[in-house]
């Protein structure tokens, strides 16, 4: 007799797989059940009878379908089945018609609003409107194999970093044909495609460098060839190490001047609080707060943020003789600095706002060069007030 269980994450993520498949069948709402793989793998699903014919359909995996959107998704196939429709024969058309240009589009509309941060869903539709549709857009979700996804990333090799990002939205991509019943489980053709090496990028400004960069800021204020809002955000990834999103959507309600602090409430981390240094508080004191504006580096449509510094920037750094510097150095440059006064790993983590220590210790060569370059000095200075006597070695 099939196990009768009420499906909740409790139960479902107590249920281990015994190394045979099994289904598990809710006492609630008949027709709704979890399958647990001999694998392991757990998948809602729904049974029902359409025509005559007893049919079955997944619902999604565990991993990406909460068991009360399961259970919602069960209840309307098996009003659907009820009717007289057979929605397992509409999934199967749907399988055999579906595009990946139409999977990106569903994508972009259904998945990345509701689980992506602006910022991720601006690279998500960059990837598939620039690389994935214009590649393999006209092909049927269930003809991609493994094999054309491997041959579309090797096509990107000369820039790796878009290659692989490439390569993570279509694996979540496919990961929800899966769900959406568009291709079946466990056929991710994106699995075991290995990943270009990405080298890390470094570059720290110098002294020197922040000093010219510095200079011409104050020269574009004065000859307002750039933005107010376009120094002033600069300047404030300059002092605070933020990262640029954090700055360009900074309200002014997250400004606590008194307190020297930004209240970020939500980061790619999560909230934080970001301590301000006193030139970056005398810095947003002197900006002029715009009626009806609630954005601290204001855009030029009233009531708007600014929200493209990248043009800018590009010319702020050629005009410094900087072309090699994205903004995100600046963020770099703000933990190199730390380093060189004497801040520790742990405490630049904490104010770059990082989560995991791994992230902060593509910093450690910088912290031994530190500390070598501080023994030096103390060396240098002891052997300074000693007597040195020469030992000659006897014959």
């Amino acid at each position: 007799m099939p196990a009768q269980i009420k499906i909740t994450k409790r139960t479902v993520d107590r249920i281990e797989s015994d190394g045979s498949d099994r289904f598990y069948w809710d006492r609630e709402l008949p027709g709704f059940g979890l399958r647990v793989r001999a694998s392991g793998r757990k998948f809602f699903v729904s049974q029902f009878r359409a025509n005559g014919r007893l049919r079955r359909m997944t619902l999604g995996p565990v991993t990406a379908l909460p068991p009360d959107e399961a259970r919602r998704r069960a209840m309307a196939l098996l009003a659907e089945a009820k009717s007289g429709s057979d929605p397992a024969a509409q999934r199967d058309t749907d399988r055999r018609t579906a595009t990946v240009k139409a999977l990106g589009a569903r994508f972009l509309e259904e998945y990345v609003p509701t689980y992506c941060k602006p910022s991720t869903a601006y690279e998500y539709r960059r990837s598939v409107d620039l690389f994935i549709k214009p590649k393999i857009g006209r092909r049927k979700v269930t003809e991609i194999q493994r094999s054309d996804i491997a041959a579309l990333h090797h096509g990107m090799r000369k820039t790796p970093y878009q290659a692989n990002r490439t390569l993570g939205v279509l694996s979540k991509m496919f990961n929800m044909a899966e769900v959406w019943g568009l291709r079946p489980d466990g056929s991710n053709p994106c699995l075991h495609v290995k990943r270009f090496r990405e080298e890390k990028r470094e570059r720290f400004l110098s002294a020197e460098e922040f000093r010219r960069l510095g200079k011409v800021l104050d020269g574009i204020l004065e000859d307002g060839s750039e933005t107010r809002s376009a120094v002033a955000a600069v300047r404030l990834l300059m002092l605070t190490g933020c990262r640029l999103s954090e700055i360009q959507k900074l309200r002014w309600e997250h400004v606590d001047l008194k307190a020297s602090e930004l209240n970020l409430p939500d980061t790619k981390t999560g909230g934080r609080a970001v301590p301000l240094a006193p030139s970056a508080v005398r810095l947003l004191a002197g900006l002029p707060r715009e009626e009806d504006n609630p954005w601290v580096i204001a855009g030029r449509k009233p009531g708007s943020h600014l929200t493209d510094l990248q043009h800018p920037w590009r010319r702020i750094r050629a005009r410094a003789g900087l072309d090699d510097v994205r903004i995100h150095d600046l963020r770099h440059s703000f933990a190199s600095r730390a380093l060189a006064l004497g801040e520790g790993l742990p405490m630049i983590g904490k104010l770059l706002g990082h989560t995991q220590v791994q992230t902060t210790a593509r910093y450690a060569h910088l912290a031994r060069d530190t500390v070598k370059a501080s023994a030096a000095r103390i060396g240098d200075s002891i052997e300074n007030d000693l007597d040195t006597v020469q030992i000659a070695s006897s014959s």
